[in-house]
Parts: C-alpha cells; sequence; structure tokens
C-alpha cells in the first residue's frame, strides 16, 4: 500500500490521544525529534497563519534549513511535511511512512494516520539536516502526537475558542489548559493577554516552569498594512484579524538567539500566503473568497471582515462542513438573508448532510451539486466559499 492508503484505512483513520505510542514508535527510530530544534504552535484558531509567517520570515533570513509541519491538507499528504517550503515528494512520504507502518505492525501499536504522519515528519527532518522546525499541534496538546518534543525553542499558543469539546473540554478553562501542555520547564512561551483563558495558561507557564515572553510589540493592520511598533508593512494576509498571529510570529521569531534584520521581515510579510485561509482569489474574472472558517469563532472572523470590507457587495455563499462541527452557531454567524447561500454536500465521510439541516435553515439555504457552475454564474460580485478545508479541496484543485 501506498502512504495515502495506509493513512485512511479504516484501522488509522481516528484520533487516539496520547504520547505512548509516539514515544515506542519514534525509539524505533533512534529518535528522530532530539535532531533538530523546533516552534511548537497550538490553538483553536490561527495556527496555521502563525506558521506560515514564521516559516516565511526564516526562510527569506536564509540562515537556516527550515522544516514545517502542518494539517490538515488540501490535496496531497505531502503538503503537510516540507523543508525550506518544498513539500515532501510521494516517492519519500512513501517510503517513510512504509517503514513506521512495518514498525507498527512488529510493535503492535495501532498507531493513528495522524501518528503515523508525525513520526513521518521527524524522520524526514532527521534526513534533511533541519536546524528548526515549526510543528503545528493537531488536537489539543498536552496529548497530541506532537507533543513528544522535549524543549522547543518556544512554545506559542494561538487564539483559543471553542472546538472538539467532547476531547479537550466544555469550558475555556478546560481547553487552555489541554493547549498549555506544550509548555516546558526552561523554554520560552508566548500568549496575548487579550486571549481566551489567559490566565489559564499563565497559571500552567508558571506551574511548569516556562519562560513567558514579553509582549513588546505594538502591532496592528488595516487593509493589508501591518503597523508594528510604527513601522509600516505590506502584508499579504488578509483580516486585521491577523494581528494577533502576526505578533505571535514577530514574539517567536525576536525571543531567538539570533538577529533578524528589519527589511527580512518586510520582504516576507510582504510575500507570505496561506492557501484558502481568507484567501482573495481571481477565477475567470470571478471574485472569490475562500475560508476554511470551521468553528464558530473563524465564522465570527470571517462575518466581521465581510462587514467591514465587503458590506455593499451582492454576495454568493458557499458552505459546507464536517457533521462534527457546531454548524448551528456558524450558520447563525454568517448567514445574512439579502445573500444567496448555498449548502453544498461535498464527497467526504463525515460531511454534514443537508437532510441534518434544522428545518429553519432549509428553508432560508438552497442546496446545491455543482459549485463550480454556482461560481461560474453572472449573479454576484463576491462568491464566498467557507467552511470544512475538506470541502474546499473538494471544490479545487492544486493547480487552481
Amino acid at each position: 500500500m501506498n502512504a495515502a492508503e495506509i493513512l485512511t484505512s479504516k484501522n488509522k483513520f481516528h484520533i487516539k490521544l496520547g504520547l505512548e505510542r509516539m514515544e515506542i514508535i519514534l525509539k524505533a527510530f533512534n529518535n528522530p525529534e532530539n535532531s533538530f530544534d523546533c516552534i511548537h504552535i497550538a490553538g483553536t484558531n490561527g495556527k496555521g497563519s502563525t506558521c506560515a509567517v514564521i516559516e516565511k520570515i526564516l526562510l527569506e533570513d536564509k540562515r537556516k534549513v527550515i522544516g514545517k509541519y502542518t494539517s490538515p491538507h488540501l490535496f496531497s499528504y505531502c503538503e503537510r511535511i516540507s523543508v525550506n517550503g518544498e513539500n515532501i515528494s510521494e516517492v519519500e512520504l512513501n517510503q517513510i511512512i512504509s517503514l513506521i507502518n512495518k514498525k507498527d505492525d512488529e510493535h503492535n501499536l495501532g498507531l493513528t494516520e495522524f501518528e503515523i504522519l508525525t513520526a513521518a515528519a521527524f524522520i524526514y527532518f532527521k534526513r534533511k539536516n533541519v536546524d528548526i522546525a515549526i510543528l503545528e499541534t493537531g488536537l489539543g496538546g498536552r496529548l497530541d502526537a506532537t507533543n513528544v518534543i522535549k524543549k522547543p525553542l518556544i512554545s506559542v499558543i494561538t487564539s483559543i475558542s471553542f472546538d472538539h469539546k467532547e476531547r479537550l473540554g466544555d469550558t475555556i478553562e478546560k481547553i487552555a489548559y489541554e493547549k498549555a501542555g506544550i509548555f516546558k520547564n526552561g523554554s520560552k512561551c508566548a500568549f496575548l493577554t487579550t486571549n481566551n483563558g489567559f490566565e489559564t495558561l499563565k497559571n500552567e507557564a508558571v506551574k511548569k516552569g516556562a519562560i513567558l515572553v514579553e509582549d513588546n510589540l505594538d502591532v496592528n493592520i488595516e487593509n493589508n498594512i501591518a503597523k508594528i511598533n510604527g513601522d509600516f508593512f505590506e502584508f499579504n494576509l488578509n483580516g486585521d484579524f491577523q494581528k494577533e498571529n502576526l505578533k505571535l510570529a514577530l514574539l517567536a521569531i525576536n525571543s531567538l538567539n539570533f538577529k533578524i534584520e528589519k527589511e527580512t521581515i518586510k520582504n516576507a510579510l510582504k510575500n507570505v500566503s496561506w492557501r484558502f485561509r481568507m484567501d482573495k482569489i481571481n477565477y475567470k474574472g470571478k471574485s472569490l473568497l475562500v475560508d476554511s472558517c470551521h468553528n464558530p469563532d473563524g465564522a465570527r472572523v470571517l462575518a466581521e471582515y465581510l462587514e467591514k470590507y465587503e458590506k455593499n457587495k451582492k454576495i454568493k455563499f458557499i458552505f459546507g462542513c464536517l457533521k462534527n462541527k457546531e454548524y448551528e452557531k456558524i450558520l447563525d454567524t454568517i448567514y445574512k438573508p439579502e445573500y444567496d447561500f448555498c449548502f453544498y454536500e461535498f464527497d467526504y465521510p463525515n460531511a454534514l448532510k443537508y437532510e441534518a439541516l434544522n428545518k429553519n435553515y432549509k428553508n432560508k439555504i438552497k442546496e446545491i451539486k455543482n459549485p463550480i457552475f454556482e461560481i461560474e454564474q453572472n449573479n454576484y460580485e463576491l462568491c464566498v466559499l467557507a467552511g470544512s478545508i475538506y470541502m474546499l479541496g473538494n471544490i479545487f484543485n492544486e493547480k487552481f
């Protein structure tokens, strides 16, 4: 079997939190996670954007070999693991995952999809002599497979809100506790005073002996111009809310033991991208806004952006999500009667079905079968496609 077949097989494609299996499989490969430094990032929203900014600055600096491990992917598992901005090849991914799968069987571990991918990333980073790896947690932090890292350069917590309540807890404090599980004794950590669960994060940092990085940055964003301690920079990520992610990325960069020049940061911010996250796209002359908002807080951010920057436009809205998401709260936030609002039941095992919508929304939202057909119509000024990243990957192709 190739990598995708192994990873999507029924006995792998599920969530099973805990570190014991990871510790055993990594020991079988001589603990590759100890061969590089790392920047570890957890949070509910903003992890991907923060990772993207950090990576772009470090790549622009050109002094280090940079690895990045994120999830989920749009089109291929190869997108999750990269070195110096280049995704792992299918050949290497297949080869490494086959090796891991063999060891998994030998030790009778029953590794999950995410555990296998995490081990693969660590093995690949060691092979490529990575200096610094940027690691995004998959779910939570304390029991996440990435949390086998013993002493990160810095642990970063992005915006915290409700998601995965069945696994992380039903209060912000419980969720913040799980995220703070990535803090390590003697390692630096960064989170904002405005973050939900701040007191929990601060208390856990103290308990674990982590070193809290001072927030000495004044960051604001307006219409893709970032103002950082009085200096102005073009910023290629859309949405004023990105100021939180940008600040955290810069705090992480500033905490490293080498100085990065202002011109390097300027070039990085001007060119950074994070696909399908508040992403403006021109498709055959059509104006699209594509955003993987998959929880109520992400929906709030999207709604605020549309209200501020796209208020008077005729909007077509295409939405779809997974069935385990709080879709009613998401729809309560993003739905407007003036939108031409559509629901797309995309091809994915856990996709929310149109029939599962409550009657209130069924009466207001039309089901569509072909989103590309809807996009190609001329009855709107802006088409917003939002919801599950799996839906967006289903609609578009890699070359889009």
